[in-house]
């Protein structure tokens, strides 16, 4: 008899682990507190181990041909003003090992939601708690009632509340010292003319603009603090307060985008554990990375599809469980470390810092940095073909 297996959340990492499990051969339901499954977000980058991931989960062909990726990737950098101060262009596919793709959040989110099917889903359903021992988990839902399951997956996000019970004593999280504008725009990828992306590198300021799909772009600002007005928060008030200090593409590109998006980045620790009895985590519930690493859906993906092999088959299920959080962990840790130490780097407004940064970036061949590029996404989990 199929065993069944409880998901709180309908994000992207929720949505794959539905569809690796029930690949294992194990009944799905997901519980989504929002009234909608529509996802909230504007971009996401998709580097070959997680467009593997895709291909594992059923869904990669879909997800491409809705996204944006050149097999040769070309670019620039460019100081807020609009000099260039590196252009650079790479074979992504003969380089990286894969495509490297760049999609709007809906694309994605709307391919793994078709897989699972909106049977598969309760909205309104807020995760409050759970009971669980050896033998199955019990999720809690607002409203009283209970929901019985042979394994319970917090893949609930950065404030779990599935993360909250298994670690009471966690400290929340910690503003990192950066905020974030984000946005989507389609019709005016003609301002990029021939580039793939723009990339904008100054004292506090990392900017960039991306195609994601045939008419569509999305691009992102992130500040150090320092940068906004205490109290500002509205998206649309950060862009104009900066727009004077950047190029006509800059302010061309932001004034046309209506669907803007503001947050504060937090940081979180890893943590000591991620699962008890037959209970686990997955996704930012488990790792939340900052965006520097550019791993965030990625990682929630292979997390996805290596619960789902761990499943398969599996008579004993918390070992297996904890087998998948011994195979993940290192290495999201280590990424966890990775995004801290880029965030302070791109974040230093010290001028020195600043000139030493870009005079690096200015000379450093293109190939090596493709190749450390290449290296990290191996580590990051390209073994899970």
């Amino acid at each position: 008899m199929s065993r069944s297996a409880l998901i709180v959340g309908a994000g992207i990492g929720g949505l794959s682990a539905a569809i690796a499990l029930r690949q294992a051969g194990w009944n799905v339901r997901v519980f989504e507190r929002a009234s909608s499954a529509r996802e909230l977000g504007f971009g996401v980058a998709l580097a070959p181990n997680a467009v593997a991931a895709l291909d594992a989960l059923g869904v990669a062909d879909t997800v491409l041909s809705r996204g944006h990726a050149p097999d040769i990737w070309v670019g620039e950098m460019r100081r807020m003003n609009g000099t260039v101060f590196k252009r650079a262009e790479f074979p992504a596919r003969a380089a990286l090992g894969g495509p490297l793709m760049i999609a709007l959040r809906p694309a994605l989110h709307g391919a793994l939601l078709e897989a699972v099917g909106r049977e598969a889903l309760t909205l309104d359903a807020e995760a409050t708690g759970f009971s669980a021992d050896d033998r199955g988990a019990v999720l809690h839902l607002a409203g009283g009632a209970d929901v019985r399951g042979d394994i319970l997956v917090g893949a609930d996000g950065m404030y779990s509340s599935i993360r909250r019970q298994l670690h009471p004593g966690e400290s929340p999280p910690r503003p990192s010292g950066i905020v974030a504008v984000r946005g989507a725009v389609h019709g005016v990828s003609h301002l990029l003319g021939d580039l793939s992306g723009v990339y904008y590198l100054d004292a506090g300021v990392e900017t960039v603009f991306v195609r994601a799909s045939q008419t569509g772009m999305y691009w992102f600002m992130a500040l150090a603090r320092e940068l906004v007005p205490d109290g500002m928060t509205d998206p649309a008030a950060v862009v104009a307060h900066m727009a004077p200090r950047f190029d006509d593409t800059f302010r061309a590109v932001t004034s046309a985008t209506d669907d803007l998006r503001f947050d504060v980045i937090v940081d979180r620790d890893a943590l000591p554990f991620w699962g008890r009895d037959t209970v686990t985590l997955l996704g930012d519930a488990a790792h939340p990375l900052l965006p520097h690493t550019g791993q965030g859906a990625a990682q929630a993906m292979v997390d996805a599809v290596t619960l789902g092999r761990a499943l398969r088959g599996t008579v004993d299920v918390v070992p297996a469980l904890r087998a998948y959080e011994a195979s993940r962990r290192p290495r999201t840790m280590a990424l966890l470390a990775q995004g801290r130490r880029t965030a302070r780097v791109m974040r230093t407004m010290n001028p020195v810092a600043c000139f030493v940064r870009e005079q690096v970036v200015r000379f450093a061949p293109v190939t090596p940095i493709v190749k450390l590029m290449a290296r990290v996404n191996r580590r990051a989990g390209t073994d899970i073909r």
